[in-house]
């Protein structure tokens, strides 16, 4: 056999060799028929959540309500008779008492009038008395005695319009208030109607709002009332009416609140915020930061509930700000999730860790 052969022949026996050897120590990987051991996926550890313990409190909730402040009494003293104006009695800003006169005009023979009815009646009297007793006598006719009675009542009603008259000479103030308004001066000439003060009250003040119609079930009169002015100030009223029905352009109810101002403020005519006090109730004080959206679009908040599973429960606001907001529609303590509520689905179980803790 020649080398040629040979060689050829001694290098397919080391292939084959090889093959032997890499089939008998390599790696062969057959398919598995059963499924793997799932005993780690179970083991798989629970979302931490931090939570926070909250318990519900007594909370009074307000209506929130924009009104306009009006004097208690605002009245336009008018002249009741023609005259000129002889003399002031009181001036704009001053405080004034009820049945305090205001000014005097002038008499133009007013009281003469009064006392010619007056004199006319006391004749009259005396000659139904002498009738009276003629009559007693048949010496006058039952006639003639109707006749004095009739002119003496009829100059009974002159003389009661000409004192009427003589006292409308000195208008007075028909409540305390204050004289807000001047429309005359001494030596002017008033007709019947004419103008004279404006008279208000505002050591008790009116406010009046609107409430809406899906809050009004909740207002009643005798409710109190806060009242925020403008300049800082507070004020406190009561509910004294409150509309039976709604104003058919803005589908809103009218109210209406006394205001008690003993300090006087200059506000009536202003615009102030009406908080009126509603019935107590439960609620939890959270921050607006843990308020989210439901699927229907309400506000709820996420809790850890019992076993540790996650809650989502709406919520209805009773207030809000930027210090926080009070809720009710929750358990009377909860476990509020305050941080990975996003990372967590409703239903889902979780490790909860408490705030205090996690900071220690």
């Amino acid at each position: 056999m020649s080398k040629a052969k040979w060689g050829s022949l001694g290098l397919s026996l080391l292939i084959i060799i090889a093959l032997v050897v890499w089939m008998a120590t390599g790696e062969i990987k057959v398919a598995s028929d059963q499924a793997p051991d799932q005993r780690n996926a179970g083991e798989r550890p629970l979302t931490s959540v931090q939570v926070q313990t909250l318990s519900a409190r007594l909370y009074e909730p307000g209506l929130l309500l924009q009104g306009q402040l009006e004097p208690w009494h605002s009245v336009t003293i008018s002249a009741r008779v023609a005259g000129t104006v002889e003399s002031m009695a009181v001036d704009l800003g001053e405080h004034v008492q009820s049945g305090q006169a205001l000014l005097t005009l002038s008499d133009d023979g007013r009281r003469s009038v009064v006392e010619r009815w007056e004199a006319r009646a006391r004749k009259l009297d005396a000659d139904l008395a002498a009738a009276r007793r003629l009559r007693s006598n048949n010496l006058v006719s039952q006639s003639e005695l109707l006749n004095l009675q009739s002119e003496l009542a009829a100059a009974s009603a002159e003389l009661v319009a000409a004192r009427l008259n003589v006292s409308h000479l000195t208008p007075r103030a028909p409540f305390d208030g204050i004289i807000n308004g001047k429309t005359v001066e001494q030596g002017s000439l008033v007709q019947v109607g004419s103008s004279l003060f404006e008279l208000v009250r505002i050591d008790r003040l009116k406010a009046r709002a609107q409430v809406p119609q899906q809050s009004v079930s909740e207002v009643a009169p005798g409710q109190g009332v806060r009242v925020d002015l403008l300049d800082g100030e507070q004020l406190n009223g009561i509910v004294t009416f409150v509309a039976s029905a709604a104003d058919p352009q803005t589908r809103s109810f009218a109210v209406e609140i006394a205001v008690e101002n003993p300090e006087l403020h200059r506000v009536a005519g202003g615009s102030a915020s009406l908080r009126i006090a509603l019935p107590e109730v439960k609620a939890i004080f959270i921050s607006p930061a843990y308020l989210s959206l439901g699927d229907d679009g309400r506000p709820g908040v996420k809790f850890v509930g019992q076993d540790n599973q996650v809650v989502f429960q709406t919520v209805k606001l009773l207030s809000v700000s930027t210090d926080g907001a009070w809720v009710t529609g929750l358990p009377d303590e909860i476990r509020l999730i305050t941080r990975g509520g996003g990372f967590v689905s409703v239903g889902e179980q979780v490790r909860p860790v408490d705030s205090a803790e996690d900071r220690g």
